[in-house]
């Protein structure tokens, strides 16, 4: 059996799916781009509480690329408000020098911090 068969009466183009043909998109498949901890979390966001959302992502194989657009503006967000909020608390590079394990605790309080907020926008965004 052909992969691909064309209806000369619709001239729509039909593609060979296991047993069945199943008519062939135009566009080409969606490309696969990594989505990271962020895209992840809305993910699952969107698949408890925003179901038609999710579906109609889904089934228009915009989903990936909406995701992948949520995690970079994430974590984005998240490595400019860490490095603002170390400024404004007087994280420096001189108290890393000084006593790593202070500026360690420090910096993971910052970024716990800053994980929360993130967290929130992502969620709804």
């Amino acid at each position: 059996m052909e992969r691909f068969i064309t209806d000369e009466r619709t001239g729509l183009k039909y593609e060979l799916v296991g047993d069945y043909y199943l008519i062939a998109g135009e566009d080409e498949p969606e490309e696969d781009q990594p989505i990271g901890v962020w895209g992840q979390r809305h993910l699952r966001y969107l698949k408890e509480h925003r179901r038609v959302r999710y579906a109609n992502l889904l089934t228009s194989g915009e989903l990936n690329a909406y995701l992948a657009d949520i995690d970079r503006q994430a974590e984005a967000l998240f490595l400019r408000l860490v490095k603002q909020m170390a400024d404004a608390e007087g994280i420096t590079e001189k108290l890393k020098a000084s006593d790593q394990m202070e500026w360690v605790r420090r910096m993971n309080s910052c970024r716990d911090r800053v994980s929360e907020i993130v967290y929130h926008q992502v969620i709804y965004a």
